[in-house]
């Protein structure tokens, strides 16, 4: 198999050159395109795509691929001076390289 490609990753119409990526709003589930989205929106929409095209079944069959990503289990932290409640999803982001070096850097990806 081969390694997965930018638009299975971040969508059909993804696209980068030299020094730019470009991933379109509309390509990423669950976000209201906006002007004013927020970074973290934006990055729990990257997430969630990339989950799509980087899923731990394929990870396992095809060699090529060296990153997963799973959701796990929510859970629940007590913030601020009213101890408020939120609940806390967790998106993990699995890198998988052989083993030469304890320093994650892209580029092994």
């Amino acid at each position: 198999m081969a390694e997965p490609t930018l638009q299975q990753i971040f969508g059909a119409n993804a696209i980068q050159d030299a020094t730019t990526i470009t991933i379109t709003k509309a390509d990423l589930p669950r976000l209201t395109a906006s002007p004013t989205n927020t970074a973290e929106s934006l990055l729990t929409a990257i997430l969630l795509k990339a989950q799509d095209g980087l899923p731990q079944s394929t990870f396992d069959t095809n060699l090529d691929q060296s990153i997963y990503i799973a959701l796990g289990f929510p859970g629940f932290a007590f913030r601020g001076t009213n101890n408020d409640s939120y609940r806390v999803d967790q998106i993990t982001v699995n890198l998988a390289k052989p083993d030469i070096s304890a320093t994650i850097d892209p580029d092994d990806y």
